[in-house]
């Protein structure tokens, strides 16, 4: 089941290791079968607020998401984006194709019944 790496990122002004971040961050993508999705693309905000920009990356479970964030490739480069843009980033598994919320609404009637 596919897993995502998504990041809301805080407007930065440019530094030369952002750029850096940026050139070397696709690199270590590989061993995991990671690759971009989204990569810091205007945004439309519908509900709340939505300040910066959105990345996310698909790897295909969360095995691999996990070892990625934790590998040395990625680990040595990160500081180059963390110490220039604040944000949050999470990991999170996908749903199978053939998902269906029924369960999940059922949870959330039983809930509130009782």
């Amino acid at each position: 089941m596919n897993a995502y790496v998504i990041a809301h990122l805080r407007d930065a002004a440019p530094h030369p290791e952002i750029a850096e971040y940026i050139e070397r961050l696709p690199g270590t993508f590989g061993p995991y079968g990671g690759r971009y999705l989204v990569h810091a693309k205007r945004h439309e905000v519908k509900e709340g607020d939505w300040p910066g920009s959105v990345v996310m990356i698909g790897f295909p479970g969360i095995a691999q998401a996990r070892a990625w964030w934790d590998s040395p490739a990625y680990r040595e480069i990160a500081p180059l984006r963390s110490r220039h843009i604040e944000g949050d980033i999470i990991l999170v598994e996908g749903v199978p194709e053939d998902y269906d919320p029924t369960p999940a609404a059922q949870a959330v009637r039983r809930a509130v019944t009782g």
